[in-house]
């Protein structure tokens, strides 16, 4: 098996270290922007943790990064992840710009590295347990090199095409996603001010055309006030802003998705950008302390 290291072990970095772990792969090595964070795993899984990001690569044949953003993929490439990286693997499962997947593949490539982005549609229960989606994008050879890994990382994976293809779905996933979360919280905030039963109101809604995965997972919540994240407002924000600029290179107009990252951005302001998805009910509800 070919030995893995991390950089970035939030909370899904760390539960897909952990999920490999327990399925066999040697962890090899670990890093995060949070050194504490990295020493901490770095002990449970009995991995080196790593002081610098080319000690990742050193260690491992197969490198996964998982980090917050375009900026932070582009410091860790440059920061020197790709040293000696002749002949290893880098999975990336970040939501990035797909540009930046593009651009990741090629500073590997040129290192005589391979590149893959894996996209992941899931949230942190999924990474513990092996059940994310994936999806995708490089070239066909590093898909299969990473597959065994992937695998036990997810309970379905599709492959998409070449470098960036995977990450404009997974903009769209999350474009769709953000709008659907923003108006269910809005079906809701005003279902409570009607003075509805919302847990009829719900249920209406799961046999209706008002149904949604975010009904699913976040309708109960939205209702209780319960907003502990799995995926959190400002990566909404994030991610509808990637999607929002694809759009506007082809030219299109998406007056929803705008609609929806403002209010995701509105919250992350507020401050409450690391509340999950769910918290943009805060914004709808009468009476809560954001409504306005």
């Amino acid at each position: 098996m070919e030995k893995i290291g991390f950089v970035g072990v939030g909370r899904m970095g760390a539960n897909m270290a952990r999920r490999l772990k327990e399925q066999g792969f040697p962890i090899a090595a670990v890093y995060d922007v949070k050194p504490e964070a990295a020493q901490a795993l770095a002990q449970e899984l009995g991995a080196a943790a790593a002081a610098e990001l080319k000690q990742v690569t050193q260690l491992s044949d197969v490198i996964i990064t998982v980090v917050t953003d375009d900026k932070a993929m582009k410091s860790i490439y440059i920061g020197g992840l790709l040293q000696r990286s002749r002949g290893k693997l880098f999975i990336n499962c970040a939501t990035l710009s797909p540009a930046v997947h593009v651009w990741a593949e090629q500073k590997a490539e040129k290192t005589g590295a391979q590149s893959l982005e894996a996209c992941m549609a899931s949230s942190i229960t999924q990474a513990r347990e092996g059940t994310l989606y994936l999806m995708c994008g490089g070239k066909e050879e590093a898909y299969q090199r990473a597959r065994p890994i992937l695998e036990k990382l997810s309970a379905s994976m599709r492959y998409i095409g070449p470098a960036g293809k995977a990450a404009q779905v997974k903009a769209l996933v999350n474009m769709v996603m953000n709008i659907n979360t923003a108006g269910l919280a809005e079906g809701l905030g005003l279902g409570a001010a009607l003075g509805l039963d919302l847990p009829m109101l719900r249920e209406v809604f799961s046999q209706t055309g008002a149904n949604s995965r975010v009904l699913q997972t976040d309708g109960e919540d939205m209702q209780n006030r319960e907003h502990s994240c799995f995926f959190s407002a400002a990566h909404a924000a994030k991610d509808s802003g990637i999607a929002l600029r694809l759009a506007r290179e082809q030219g299109l107009n998406l007056p929803l998705a705008a609609a929806a990252k403002k209010q995701f951005d509105k919250m992350t302001a507020e401050g409450l950008g690391e509340l999950d998805k769910s918290g943009v009910a805060e914004l709808t509800f009468k009476g809560r302390h954001l409504h306005q």
